[in-house]
């Protein structure tokens, strides 16, 4: 058995699970969808049925009830004397190895690969003897392509070397690798609620303490809690992405990359920004987010959302001594990003104004074909308005975001609940809805969600004691 969670975690990460039904199968669901997301892993002990039921307010019956349907359906197993342990996904389950037809997934947020990316890649291959001639074992990175990222960040008004530039495979790896050299245990971690769900894991594996400081896509970044977290707590390592936030959208002003800057310098704080969403502006108003030169600012950047989600090739930009302890950590995890990704890499990025102008076509698209359908289809809902990004970050009303996606997902539209993205719980109110796929496979989405809205709002009054109990 690999881990255990408390019936309090369990509680707070379930959220808003009421929805249609009976109680005990709303709570499986919401168990589901946490299995699902991979935010419950699999072969975890769950609580005792009387833990998780005085938790969570229900009976004992309800609990158990719950438990034999999880069993029932696969996601479960319980042994007599040891409890119950989740087992892991089955093929079975769509979304994950089978693709049904016509099924829909709005649960990753990036666009399809570049149209330029076949042909690089074909010009790559030709050079296949040169490749194969290196070791393949280089844990800074290919020093061509550190010329070019360093060249892009010059560009950007930030002189940069390539001692200062370190690769990844991908801006997840960087984030692990960034946790694991500069936190310890119990460390405290600054991070926006809501947030990308696999930053965050990438500070909780290391065994850090997340404190969240909220973003809204109208408010921004609420500065009073920001402040008092640094000056309070004062975390370690902080962690924004302040263009295009994933999932609000919102980018950040001066005057709250100042408060940032200062709360971070006078707390002896990483400042870790995620930069992986900057390049896809669609009609932004005003300049890009710009952070000063400081030393204990680390960007994070990566080809994931710009050119295509299989280049698994990112990087780290920071202090050269900070680039050094990271690539003498970096064994324990890896020991180099494969070459031929690094060289189509390093024939990209030199493109990239070119790539994010044919991205800014594709999102623009898909992000006005959305939000006509979701205006046009639920006018109670807060739409808000992207100007770049990859998704909106929507307002539905009712705290029943776990109990809509399980619904979706039963007619064939796979999301991610609005819980997905908390640090320490709620966001039940939210829906995250990328505007990555096609205009009309979005129509048809808003479509889907439209009667699963009213599937699960249609019983709202026919709550069981467990429910009233629960609310009172």
């Amino acid at each position: 058995m690999d881990s255990r969670i408390s019936a309090r975690a369990l509680a707070e990460a379930l959220g808003g699970w009421r929805g249609r039904g009976p109680a005990y199968e709303a709570l499986a669901d919401g168990i589901r969808l946490l299995c699902l997301d991979n935010r419950i892993a699999p072969l975890t002990a769950l609580p005792a049925e009387r833990e998780l039921a005085a938790a969570l307010g229900l009976s004992r019956t309800t609990v158990a009830a719950t438990y034999r349907s999880l069993r029932d359906s696969g996601h479960i197993e319980s042994l007599r004397g040891s409890g119950s342990v989740t087992l892991p996904l089955r093929r079975t389950d769509p979304g994950v190895e089978d693709r049904r037809d016509g099924v829909i997934d709005l649960q990753q947020a990036s666009p399809a690969a570049w149209p330029g990316l076949p042909a690089v890649m074909a010009e790559v291959a030709q050079d296949a003897a040169a490749l194969v001639a290196r070791t393949g074992y280089d844990v800074v990175g290919d020093a061509g392509l550190r010329e070019e990222i360093a060249r892009v960040y010059g560009n950007r008004g930030l002189p940069t070397t390539p001692d200062q530039v370190l690769v990844t495979t991908g801006a997840q790896s960087a984030l692990h690798l960034v946790a694991s050299v500069l936190l310890s245990r119990a460390d405290r971690v600054l991070i926006e609620t809501p947030t990308y769900p696999h930053g965050a894991d990438a500070f909780r594996a290391v065994g850090a303490r997340l404190v969240g400081v909220p973003v809204t896509p109208d408010a921004g970044w609420d500065l009073d809690r920001a402040a008092q977290t640094f000056a309070r707590v004062l975390p370690a390592l902080a962690y924004l992405m302040p263009d295009f936030h994933n999932p609000t959208g919102r980018s950040m002003s001066p005057v709250e990359v100042a408060a940032f800057v200062d709360g971070a310098q006078r707390a002896g704080t990483y400042l870790v920004l995620d930069e992986t969403t900057a390049g896809l502006d669609i009609d932004r108003e005003t300049a890009g987010t710009v952070f000063p030169e400081a030393p204990r600012i680390i960007r994070v950047g990566s080809l994931g959302k710009t050119v295509w989600g299989g280049l698994r090739v990112g990087w780290v930009r920071a202090e050269a001594d900070i680039v050094r302890r990271l690539a003498s950590g970096r064994p324990v995890h890896d020991l180099g990003t494969p070459e031929f990704e690094q060289a189509v890499a390093a024939r990209v990025v030199g493109r990239l104004d070119e790539i994010s102008a044919q991205r800014a076509d594709l999102l623009r698209a898909g992000r006005d074909a959305l939000t006509r359908a979701l205006e046009a289809t639920f006018p109670e809902w807060e739409i808000p308005v992207a100007r770049g990004g990859v998704s909106l970050w929507v307002g539905i009303g009712e705290p029943v975001s776990t109990p809509l996606v399980m619904n979706a997902r039963a007619r064939g539209l796979l999301l991610s609940a609005g819980s997905r993205f908390a640090v320490d719980g709620g966001h039940d109110r939210r829906l995250r809805l990328p505007f990555t796929a096609a205009p009309h496979t979005l129509e048809r989405a808003v479509g889907i969600l439209r009667a699963a809205w009213d599937d699960v709002r249609g019983t709202s009054a026919t709550a069981s004691l467990d429910d009233l109990a629960a609310v009172v």
